[in-house]
């Protein structure tokens, strides 16, 4: 009996020694390849702003390839959720280049978007091709995805403990399986090592250095996070808005090529760039001086509008730059230091539009310093418990408090 209970035990071994290993070293590589890409990318639509004018005809391709080889892709992160829920035809392979391809394409013609969603799906994607391979009951497969996505999560953006709790929080909102965290924590810190190794681009932020806990200022980051929670709910209703919009044109290429026009309308009338693409050196400058008070209007209109028309790449960092420049703007009026307005305010807009505020929290702590994280903690769940039950996945199951 001991013999037999041995065999098994060694064979779970071995399964899912071999799912973390495959899925932490190939997401990770990827993730560096598609860091340096989409630098690249960027830079080359920094140098040459002229090419925003082509942004109709990169529509028309991303619209083209989902259309004839896309299939059930284009759901994009809802496409995870629902087969998390509901397992049933596993995730296409194509999922994971398309995505890769369509979000490079986004971001060098002038699109405002993010990458988070681009980790997300090819990361769940290599996590389903595995499942199928070793034939995998609905339950193990359920971990799988988590491990993907927070193997893509952690390696893009460099927060590996964020990354897991992510991974579990935004299935289960509530309902937390911490049974699954091992594999998933493991695989997100494997993968992070790799792209380490690989010296991807990672986009680094200073260390809020607090010396005083006080507790006015206490009053203040809570309603910072109320605020971001109505600001995230303002991102919601903008996607839904443009979506409902753009709807009314049946014909996608039609409605792709008239809102890349509106696009480049903006971004001409605008006379600046910054709104583009990830805004990175926006959201660096957010920590050292106020921005303008409109910039996170701006951005939601943009990134909102680019994403609704069917353009890729994911809401997260335009979510941080919405974040971050908001409250770095409030920082004329609130009495609580620049920084530390500015990384509450960067995780706050992010929690309350996805309803993960643990995963939001530990990502302030791991990208801020850990004394950043009781003041993450307030400001997250205040900006979810005024955000709404309804997030940016639509398929995501609601939030009850």
């Amino acid at each position: 009996m001991s013999t037999l209970w041995s065999r098994v035990h060694s064979h779970g071994l071995i399964k899912w020694s071999t799912i973390i290993i495959a899925t932490g070293i190939s997401v990770g590589i990827i993730s560096a390849a598609f860091l340096f890409a989409l630098n690249y990318v960027s830079n080359l639509r920094e140098q040459n702003k002229w090419i925003v004018l082509f942004l109709p005809l990169a529509g028309l391709l991303i619209v083209y390839l989902y259309k004839n080889y896309g299939t059930r892709a284009n759901k994009g992160n809802n496409l995870i959720l629902e087969e998390y829920y509901h397992p049933s035809t596993p995730i296409p392979w194509i999922m994971a280049p398309l995505v890769i391809l369509t979000t490079l394409l986004t971001h060098l013609f002038g699109g405002s978007a993010g990458r988070e969603g681009t980790a997300v799906q090819y990361g769940a994607t290599i996590g389903e091709q595995l499942s199928m391979r070793l034939q995998l009951s609905k339950k193990e497969r359920r971990i799988v995805l988590c491990c993907g996505i927070a193997a893509g999560f952690a390696s893009l953006f460099g927060t590996p403990l964020a990354a897991t709790i992510f991974a579990v929080e935004v299935f289960r909102v509530g309902r937390k399986r911490y049974k699954t965290l091992l594999p998933v924590v493991i695989t997100a810190y494997l993968a992070h090592g790799i792209c380490l190794i690989l010296k991807a681009p990672h986009s680094h932020y200073p260390q809020v250095i607090i010396t005083d806990f006080i507790s006015f200022d206490v009053l203040w980051i809570v309603g910072l996070g109320l605020l971001c929670g109505i600001i995230s709910r303002l991102f919601i209703y903008s996607g839904d808005l443009f979506s409902q919009l753009f709807k009314r044109l049946p014909n996608a290429y039609l409605r792709i090529a008239i809102g890349s026009v509106v696009i480049i309308i903006f971004t001409i009338c605008l006379g600046t760039t910054k709104y583009t693409g990830l805004g990175l050196p926006t959201i660096a400058a957010a920590f050292q001086q106020p921005q303008a008070l409109y910039d996170f209007f701006l951005k939601i209109l943009l990134t909102t509008l680019t994403l609704s028309i069917g353009f890729k790449g994911g809401e997260v960092t335009p979510l941080f730059f919405i974040g971050a420049t908001f409250a770095s703007a409030l920082s004329l009026y609130i009495p609580v230091d620049i920084m530390l307005l500015t990384a509450v305010g960067f995780v706050s807009v992010f929690a309350g539009s996805t309803k993960t505020p643990l995963a939001c929290a530990i990502m302030a702590m791991e990208l801020f310093g850990i004394p950043v994280g009781i003041y993450a903690v307030m400001g997250c769940f205040s900006a979810v418990m005024v955000s709404g039950r309804k997030g940016i996945y639509s398929s995501q199951r609601n939030i009850k408090f």
